[in-house]
């Protein structure tokens, strides 16, 4: 099959693919990501994942896969104390995803996934595909890209995993950060998540210890992820 991106052709070309093609949508942010990361690496880290798993899935889907432009904006909100961040309230990221959704069904698109980069999207993006299959005729899929490290990974927030990765993909922005002697951690209570704003705060905004950050560690990790990936947007394919 074929990958296109939805952004370069025209609507005569959408019109025939939409039917029977599989659109893959990130879903990305702009937030603060300590004092060594950009503020672009959620939303840069979607759209690269999804690019090169559909690319690398071309081959072996049994759909066209059509690439949307990424959403660049998430629920952030937890981040604003400490500048550098824009942010749709969770209501408003809800109601974009689902109009999204509304659009790909109206334009004839049947069948979408959503491929989250931030981990305060991962609640709003299962409610928006529930919500859009339950109202339109299309199916929807919702996969955060961390996921694809594997089982037990923890990606953190402008930490180690966030921090190689962003080397692999724009070296340019993989800023130095200095060690931490202590690193603030939430208490861990088995199946349950708590939100806490001071948590934030004692952390400075950002997890674990960045400055271990490796390229060529995450160079190897984010193949993982976009074979990962590619498998899964192969099967979706073929069962959507």
């Amino acid at each position: 099959m074929t990958v296109v991106s939805w952004a370069d052709v025209n609507r005569e070309v959408l019109t025939e693919l939409l039917p029977e093609a599989l659109v893959v949508l990130p879903v990305g942010a702009v937030e603060q990501h300590g004092p060594h990361l950009a503020t672009g690496t959620d939303t840069f880290m979607a759209a690269t994942v999804a690019q090169r798993a559909a690319e690398r899935a071309e081959k072996e889907s049994s759909r066209p896969l059509v690439i949307a432009p990424v959403l660049p904006f998430g629920a952030s909100d937890h981040h604003l104390p400490f500048g550098g961040t824009l942010s749709l309230t969770p209501e408003t990221l809800l109601a974009v995803l689902v109009d999204l959704l509304r659009s790909v069904a109206a334009d004839g698109g049947r069948r979408v996934v959503l491929v989250n980069g931030h981990g305060g999207n991962v609640g709003i993006c299962h409610a928006a595909s529930a919500a859009a299959a339950a109202r339109h005729e299309i199916a929807v899929a919702h996969v955060d890209y961390w996921r694809m490290a594997g089982p037990g990974t923890s990606p953190g927030h402008a930490g180690e995993f966030e921090t190689s990765l962003v080397g692999a993909v724009r070296p340019e922005l993989m800023g130095s950060a200095e060690p931490r002697d202590h690193v603030p951690e939430a208490a861990a209570i088995d199946g349950v998540e708590v939100h806490d704003a001071g948590i934030w705060a004692a952390m400075d905004g950002f997890t674990d210890r960045p400055d271990r950050a490796d390229r060529a560690a995450g160079e190897a990790r984010l193949d993982q992820i976009v074979d990962a990936l590619a498998e899964r947007l192969v099967a979706l394919a073929k069962t959507m």
